[in-house]
């Protein structure tokens, strides 16, 4: 699972903010200041820090600022009522990767979110979010909310094929081709047996696998 740090001095945002990004999928550590922040992005491999500006003390700008000094690397978005050109451009030089001004509408924020989640993942190990469900392709491992799955081989295989085309139909003859060597004497009904056990382990929690006749299966993007 991806862990944002969010930095917001505003409680009640930052319960609906945690609210909203766990509905996705995203474990979020919250805290009201940037020095706590420094703090903490030391001690934990976040994907994504979503900052304010006008925060109590340091500055989102100046803790932004001092965590590029020090060499971090992690992707920032920054979520600010401050909105005016010279802000963004100020934000933007600084270190910072995004800028998002308030209010924001959900569904773009989460877009953010995605984009900047997958640029920092890189190409060669990508880490693919759908819903609760998140998973590694570098380390073969899916969580649903931070919950491990214990998923054999061939059912990695087949949850992986259909996360990475999430919201299309992929074919059985595709999943056999993945899952099975060539000279496997397997027949369609063995994806349906592993659709089965992936179902069961992604319920209730993770998107829905649906079965559209004639044509093969679809992991549900939302």
């Amino acid at each position: 699972m991806a862990r944002i740090l969010l930095v917001e001095d505003d409680r009640m945002l930052a319960n609906g903010l945690i609210s909203l990004l766990k509905s996705e999928g995203f474990a979020t550590d919250w805290t009201r200041t940037g020095e706590e922040a420094l703090e903490l992005e030391q001690s934990e491999p976040y994907q994504l820090v979503i900052c304010d500006v006008g925060l109590p003390g340091l500055s989102g700008f100046d803790t932004v600022r001092r965590l590029r000094a020090r060499g971090s690397k992690v992707p920032v978005l920054f979520l600010t009522a401050r909105g005016e050109r010279a802000d963004r451009i100020e934000g933007l030089d600084l270190g910072g990767d995004d800028y998002l001004g308030k209010p924001f509408d959900a569904a773009e924020l989460l877009a953010h979110v995605r984009a900047l989640i997958r640029r920092s993942s890189g190409s060669a190990s990508p880490v693919i979010i759908v819903g609760a469900l998140c998973c590694d392709l570098s380390a073969s491992a899916a969580q649903i909310n931070g919950r491990p799955l214990n998923l054999p081989r061939r059912e990695w295989a087949v949850l992986w094929a259909l996360v990475s085309r999430a919201g299309k139909v992929v074919p059985k003859e595709r999943l056999l081709s993945e899952v099975f060597d060539y000279d496997d004497p397997v027949g369609t009904n063995a994806v349906e047996v592993y659709i089965t056990r992936l179902r069961k382990k992604l319920a209730p929690e993770g998107p829905a696998i649906r079965s559209l006749r004639g044509l093969g299966y679809m992991l549900d993007a939302g």
